[in-house]
């Protein structure tokens, strides 16, 4: 396990052709934020994998690289949050790349 950000949330940007699971064969939703629950590294590749929990309440164990930063949310608690219920103005430390689509 590796230390990381308390209350960090990433969506999906599912990358094709990249390795498996696939979030959106996985439960995992473009319309959704996930929290990252954990993050693993293994010893035999470069890819971490974050630990989420998917719209059917189940764990799993998704490549770094099909996710994308979303925002920081430490006082909430809960495993995902909808994308459009957040604004530009609570995204933290955001590229304005990822703001596109939210109002500022």
């Amino acid at each position: 396990m590796l230390w990381m950000e308390e209350g960090m949330y990433l969506r999906v940007e599912e990358l094709p052709g990249g390795p498996r699971p696939l979030p959106l064969l996985s439960g995992f939703s473009l319309t959704m934020a996930y929290r990252a629950l954990g993050c693993f590294n293994p010893s035999e590749t470069s890819d971490a994998y974050f630990i989420l929990s998917n719209d059917r309440d189940e764990v799993w164990f998704i490549c770094n690289r099909h996710l994308r930063t979303m925002y920081l949310q430490r006082d909430s608690t809960a495993f995902r949050l909808p994308l459009a219920s957040f604004d530009g103005q609570s995204l933290t430390g955001a590229a304005p790349a990822l703001r596109s689509g939210f109002s500022d």
